[in-house]
């Protein structure tokens, strides 16, 4: 898993569909613990167990014997108490979705796993190289792995000095898929988180505004009277001008056959 230095503490409240992936069993217990405790919490239970069930198959167990906890035990499950008010508990069998398949890859959860476990995933799904792979799986995959091909000889792929000797040093993971008497070779490096720049907005309020802002403001906005605008003493023959408005005749606004269209 890709965990790049220690992860804020994550709460209920700061739960995504991303950052769950990093949880373990034993994070859901303790994430739901004193829920009975704060009523926003549990008015939004149902939405944060959506959200877990991303990253998790979650059973709730009606019957909560020790036959059947230990059923759950032993297929993987972590087995809890919840209490969700002070009359009324209920028995949670959690476990983290495995990451087996290239089809259990999500761009929820590539951001969370190795080059190594991609290159694991890739191994046991692979077959044809990775034009195999459909686009939507290879587009997940390269959302957070930089990704090269390539397909030698076999006795050309190792060559001293060549592709594959730089990848490895260059910190890739690679997997070899033999092509008969040929060998491809996938390279995966996992691409660095970046922080997603945000942007803030700050309007500014009418308390903040000075009185040089309103100021300003009418000064840029002072338009003269009419009365001064206007002066008969400066109209003389050469400025002055009637205007008709005179509808045109569609006939003559044609200028060309484009514009003309027949009569049916």
């Amino acid at each position: 898993m890709k965990s790049q230095g220690a992860k804020k503490a994550l709460t209920l409240k700061t739960l995504t569909k991303n950052n769950v992936w990093y949880l373990q069993e034993n994070d859901i217990f303790r994430l739901l613990d004193g829920i009975d405790k704060d009523a926003d919490l549990k008015d939004n239970l149902r939405h944060y167990t959506d959200i877990m069930r991303g990253a998790f198959t979650i059973e709730e167990l009606k019957d909560d014997s020790a036959t059947i906890k230990t059923k759950y035990e032993k297929q993987g499950y972590k087995v809890g108490n919840i209490r969700i008010d002070e009359n009324t508990q209920t028995t949670w069998a959690v476990k983290k979705r495995p990451i087996m398949r290239v089809t259990d890859l999500t761009y929820e959860n590539i951001h969370h796993i190795s080059a190594s476990k991609l290159i694991e995933v890739l191994n046991r799904n692979f077959g044809g190289g990775w034009d195999s792979l459909s686009q939507s799986i290879k587009d997940i995959i390269e959302s957070g792995f930089d990704i090269s091909t390539t397909t030698l000889p076999k006795d050309r792929l190792h060559k001293p000095g060549g592709t594959f000797e730089k990848k490895v040093a260059d910190g890739y993971e690679v997997l070899e898929i033999a092509k008969g008497t040929w060998v491809e070779a996938i390279f995966a490096k996992a691409k660095p988180e970046m922080e997603k720049p945000r942007l803030t907005l700050q309007a500014k309020d009418d308390d903040d505004l000075q009185d040089d802002d309103y100021d300003d403001a009418e000064e840029e906005n002072d338009e003269p009277d009419a009365d001064e605008m206007f002066n008969e003493d400066d109209i003389t023959e050469d400025n002055y001008r009637t205007t008709f408005e005179i509808d045109a005749d569609p006939d003559e606004e044609a200028d060309g056959i484009s514009d003309f269209e027949p009569e049916d």
